[in-house]
This record gives C-alpha cells, structure tokens and sequence, in this order.
C-alpha cells in the first residue's frame, strides 16, 4: 500500500509537469435556441486519459466532436497545444461506436488500414511494413486478407483502432468504442487500449456510459451534468497501473469512486 501511494504521488507529479494537448476555453454549443454546452472550461495533458460519465442529454459526443474539431463552438475558444484548432487533425484520431459503418466493406483489413496511410501520403512500399505492425498492435495478426463482415464486433473495434494508428496520432478520441461488445471481449479490449495509449505515449479522451469501465481506464474521470451540459465535477483515479481486471475492480478505491459516480448520475436518472 505504502508503495502505491509513492507510485501514485509521483503519477501525480509527473502529470502536474506535462504540456497540455487540448484545451477549451469558456466554450458554449448552441444549436438554434438550444444550448448543449454551456461555459465548457478544460485541460487535457499529454499521455493523460480522461473518462467522461454523464446521463443522457448532457453533451458528452457533443463535446468530443468541439475537441476533434467536427465542431466549433458557438463561443469560446478551442486550443490544441497552444494554437486554435477549429478543424479536423491528422494528429488527432476518432473511434466511434459504430465500428461496422466506420469500415469500408469492400476492403479486406489491410485495406482498411491502408486507407488512413493513404490519406497521410505514406510511400506505398512502406505500407506493407506498417500494416504487419499495425494489426500485430491490435492482435489481428493473421486476418489482413479477411473483410470486416468476416470479423466479429471486437475484431472489427481492433481494425478501427488500428486505422485509427496508423495515423500516428498524439491525442485518441473515442465515443463509447466498445459499448455493443459482450462484457470479455470488451475487459480484453480495455487492457489492450491501456497497453497500445501506454506504449505510444497517446493522450486518450473516452466517453462512456459503463461507470465501471471509465474508473478502470482513466486517470480521471469528468462528469457532466445536463440541459445544458456543463462540467461539474473532476474525479482523479488513485489507482496505480497496470491495473487489472479483477484485483483492480476489487480495490476499495474503485469501489468507493464508483459509489460516488453512481450517485451523481443518479441524480439526473431518477
């Protein structure tokens, strides 16, 4: 105990050091009359993962598309590492939910991730290379000549994630990724994301609806709360990595967080 909270406080420290990759200023979404976002301030450091909770109707997609520059707000400003980002980045990735409309059918899964190199003007000679690398990363080594229908849903998330690399990105925006999964195959890709962010050196943002699993990813978690969505709280995760799927869970600092996650958005689902 004595030595993760060493860990912990030098976690801590270290974090307190790095640059910060996105920034909102003051930002507010309104579309017509209707406010989705109100006076959004937030900072997200390099190599941080954050996890965003929040009942139904608090802006949580909204405010991943204002970071991935899909959409600008109505005030304020967005900042990525100092400068305004007001448009899509190459060094910003998104994985969606929907990963069977994400992928291109008609390609096998080394097309697929040929694709984002494509996009980036990566020589067609280092392709092959990249792409071998890319889904040994993601553990579908083996399927580059199989097609997304020929994959189940985890598979088919992997080869998201995968393209989504291929990109070389800093920072990885995902909207709920893995939210229509079975419960093991979504623990195995959690431990997967947590490896890939941690070997690259990725700053993660993670919407989700399952409590649980923003507590296991994130090194904090923010809650919004709705109509208009606004941030109103920041829980830091003291707990040390790597984590694990069973002694993690069984944590009382998981347990006591998840209490209190559940107590806010039950607030709002009453």
């Amino acid at each position: 105990m004595k030595q993760d909270a060493v860990r912990l406080t030098g976690e801590a420290e270290s974090k307190a050091q790095r640059r910060v990759a996105l920034q909102l200023q003051q930002a507010t979404v309104r579309f017509g009359a209707i406010e989705i976002l109100k006076n959004i301030d937030f900072s997200l450091h390099e190599r941080e993962f954050v996890c965003v909770i929040g009942p139904s109707g608090s802006g949580k997609t909204t405010l991943l598309r204002v970071l991935a520059g899909l959409q600008r707000p109505s005030e304020g400003l967005v900042l990525y590492r100092d400068r305004p980002h007001m448009q899509p980045s190459p060094e910003i990735a998104i994985v969606f939910q929907d990963y069977a409309n994400a992928l291109l059918p008609w390609r096998d899964v080394a097309g697929n991730v040929a694709l984002a190199l494509e996009a980036i003007g990566t020589p067609k000679e280092e392709r092959r290379e990249r792409i071998a690398d890319l889904l040994e990363t993601v553990g579908l080594h083996g399927h580059a000549h199989h097609y997304p229908s020929e994959l189940s849903g985890g598979m088919q998330q992997r080869l998201q994630i995968a393209r989504c690399l291929a990109q070389n990105p800093s920072v990885l925006l995902m909207d709920e990724p893995f939210g229509a999964l079975d419960a093991m195959t979504r623990q195995r890709l959690q431990d997967e994301l947590l490896r890939i962010v941690s070997d690259r050196g990725i700053t993660a943002f993670f919407v989700t609806h399952d409590l649980e699993e923003a507590i296991y990813l994130g090194d904090r978690v923010i809650a919004l709360e709705p109509r208009p969505g606004r941030i109103a709280e920041d829980f830091p995760v003291c707990l040390s990595h790597p984590r694990d799927q069973l002694e993690t869970r069984e944590n009382q600092a998981f347990v006591t967080l998840r209490r209190q996650l559940f107590d806010f958005v039950w607030r709002y689902e009453k």
